[in-house]
């Protein structure tokens, strides 16, 4: 095919996908323009192999020392991901692998019933058991709960830092103080909260300023404006990416930490670009705006009637309807072109109000959800 057939076959299949404007089910959004382009200029860096690419692997190394300065470390040590559910094996993977090192065999870790799926996965790649503890009725993990399931195989905690369906915060600081009294591992998945929770107007206990947190999973392709592709694992103890190294004799780069070999620079050099571009105070103006509209949204949905499950934390709002209405309404706004998603338990309809979200957006959507009720 010709060059210009193929280009007028991707248009065709670009106008398939939806744009994210009526999108408000999605934790990711359209990035940054200068993190589209420092993706581009660095299309072809590989950072699998990562002294023929010494400027991209400079710019990871800072993007891992400004996140951990967000989330109060700069000697945090870690690399960029793929995503979250890397980062959560990963993590996992690692304190695993110290604990197998001493002899234990059989594993199990302590997660929130609201955690990730990844999590399943880790249970499957890493042959050990995941055990859900219960929520309390803020849809928080139950420390009582966690603290009932752990034994002498447990060897890690996790707490979750903007779940990904109720966008609520774990008790961090009490998981904390559990995991240094038993002496524990403890995961805090951030995937999404990492770059919200340091810019809200409250104050939340969730990242290494507590001594007990051993490592964060947080994502910059979400909230942090970066391209798709762009996660960030970080550890407070810089050995335990030694419990990830395999030999790569074959490349320039002798060995590796990261699960996938062939990585790209072009996210890395994207997630650096957009930090420096925007800084604390850029982070912070998107968060307050994204808070505002889910302000709004909620003011609207009670003059209708329609109150959340919890007052939104972060900026993912879950919408209680009249029983048999979540369906109902789902499928009839999908008809009006707007993607929303649904909770499993409680059953409510959940919003997003990601970067692309405006006011206008609100409104339309406020007007449709009316119409529909």
């Amino acid at each position: 095919m010709s060059r210009e057939a193929v280009e007028s076959l991707l248009q065709e299949k670009k106008l398939m996908d939806l744009p994210y404007e009526r999108i408000l089910s999605s934790m990711c959004t359209y990035p940054h323009e200068i993190a589209i382009y420092a993706h581009k200029l660095f299309l072809e860096s590989n950072l699998g192999d990562s002294e023929l690419f010494p400027g991209t692997k400079e710019m990871e190394e800072k993007v891992v020392r400004m996140i951990g300065s967000l989330l109060h470390t700069e000697n945090a040590a870690g690399y960029i991901s793929t995503g979250g559910t890397e980062s959560n094996i990963q993590t996992i993977r690692a304190i695993r692998n110290r604990r197998r090192k001493a002899g234990m065999r059989d594993m199990n870790i302590i997660v929130p019933q609201t955690a990730h799926f990844s999590f399943e996965k880790v249970a499957d790649l890493l042959n050990l058991e995941v055990r859900q503890a219960s929520l309390d009725p803020q849809l928080k993990v139950d420390v009582n709960a966690v603290e009932r399931l752990i034994d002498s195989n447990t060897i890690a905690l996790v707490g979750i830092a903007g779940t990904t369906e109720f966008g609520q915060i774990d008790p961090i600081e009490e998981l904390s103080a559990l995991a240094c009294d038993r002496d524990l591992f403890l995961l805090v998945d951030a995937a999404f909260g990492g770059f919200v929770i340091p810019f809200l107007e409250t104050h939340y206990e969730f990242d290494f300023a507590l001594d007990g947190v051993s490592a964060i999973s947080v994502d910059p392709h979400k909230m942090g404006l970066s391209t798709l592709g762009a996660g960030c694992i970080l550890f407070r103890d810089p050995t335990f990416l030694d419990e990830l190294v395999v030999a790569t004799p074959y490349l320039s780069t002798k060995q590796q930490y990261s699960l996938v070999g062939t990585r790209s620079g072009a996210s890395a050099a994207a997630t650096y670009a957009v930090l420096k571009c925007l800084g604390r105070e850029g982070l912070q103006e998107i968060v307050h705006e994204c808070m505002r509209l889910t302000s709004l949204l909620i003011c609207g949905t009670k003059r209708l009637g329609i109150f959340p499950v919890i007052e939104p934390v972060m900026n993912v709002v879950t919408l209680k309807l009249p029983e048999g209405d979540v369906d109902r309404v789902k499928k009839a706004m999908e008809e009006r072109r707007w993607r929303v998603s649904l909770t499993r338990s409680p059953r409510a309809l959940r919003l997003v109000i990601m970067p692309h979200v405006d006011e206008e957006t609100i409104q339309y959507f406020l007007e449709d959800l009316e119409d529909i009720l």
